[in-house]
Formats: structure tokens, sequence, C-alpha cells
């Protein structure tokens, strides 16, 4: 098991990094979230899981040790893989969906791509008693605008979209009509966001 990996952020993408380690790449998938901490850092401790199945080893990659530990409660749980908890977490961060658990709010889980209603009640069922005993919701998420031209941000939220599974014809529906309707300035993580969320 790989607890963490620190080092060099050679490349960063919303849905994934590249760490260099003394000169070797890894490759880590990583939530939304994640990105959004670690986009304006040079070097950090990605904290992993090392998913291993027969035709690939999978390294996902968090920010932080409650979003890590959010997405080892999100597997456990049948019909969830690491793809889609990647997905869970992408839309809602690891506070709001243990808000969202202990609120037994499960329109807003079935709101996530993939998420049909037995599986979010599922979650649900299974994590609310562990949300109990973890009551630390914290309110620091932080939001920052950038000045990125549209078209920028339109093509990597559109690459991170079909990343995380959509068609790319519907992703770039749902992020024209969201650049369209947003007045203010929109940040790369609040435009995928809003698009996970109209799937």
């Amino acid at each position: 098991m790989i607890a963490y990996i620190e080092g060099k952020l050679a490349h960063k993408d919303p849905t994934y990094l590249i760490v260099d380690v003394q000169g070797v790449g890894y490759h880590i998938r990583i939530s939304l979230h994640t990105f959004s901490v670690l986009k304006d850092v040079d070097k950090a401790k990605v904290f992993t899981f090392l998913h291993i199945k027969e035709d690939a080893h999978t390294l996902f990659g968090f920010a932080d040790e409650s979003e890590k530990e959010m997405f080892m409660h999100l597997i456990s749980i049948s019909g969830i893989g690491p793809g889609t908890a990647l997905v869970v977490l992408s839309s809602l961060n690891s506070n709001e969906l243990r808000e969202a658990i202990a609120n037994e709010d499960v329109r807003s889980i079935q709101a996530v791509k993939g998420i049909g209603a037995k599986t979010a009640q599922r979650v649900i069922l299974e994590l609310k008693d562990k949300m109990k005993k973890d009551q630390m919701i914290s309110t620091s998420d932080s939001k920052q605008i950038f000045s990125l031209p549209h078209n920028t941000i339109r093509s990597e939220a559109l690459s991170a979209l079909v990343t995380l599974g959509f068609a790319r014809n519907i992703a770039e529906k749902n992020v024209d009509m969201i650049l369209k309707n947003n007045t203010n300035p929109v940040t790369l993580e609040e435009l995928i966001k809003q698009a996970l969320r109209m799937a």
C-alpha cells in the first residue's frame, strides 16, 4: 500500500496529477476538490490509494486525509467503484458529502452522475453512523476567481468532463449553457462542478 507520495507537481489537470519523485513520474487520478487545493502549489504531499485490477494498477490521490477517508468509505459500498467515488468527490467535497449523509439528503447525492436513488440511499444507510462519529464539518473551501479566458476554461472543463465519463457532445452543451448563463467570472472548478450537477 502506498500511503502518500511527496514531490514536485510536474503536471496538474482537473482529473489527474503527475508527481515527480526523484525523476520518477507518478500518474495520480484526483478529484476536483484536490485539484482546487493543489493547483497553485509546486510541491505537495498527496495521500494515495492504489487500486489493483488484473489489467491495471491505478493511483488515486487526495489533498488531505479526510478526503481519502471519505473515498475509502465510498468504495466500501456495493456498486461504487473508485471511478464513481472520484466523481462523487468532484461533485460534493468531503464536508458537503458528510453533511448530505448526516441530513439524509438523498437528492444531493443522487444528483451526482452515475448515482441512482437506490445507491444514494445505500450511501446514507451505510455511512450515517460513521459520519456521526466524525462530525467535523468545516467551511474552509477556498474559492479563487481566476481570470482565464473563456476558451481556456471551456477546453479544460471539457477535457475533465470527458475523462470523468461524459459524452463530449453533452459536456459541450452543459459547459456552453453554464458559461452563457453566468454573468460573473466562473472558476474552472465551479464550471466542472456545475456541469457534473447537470448530468
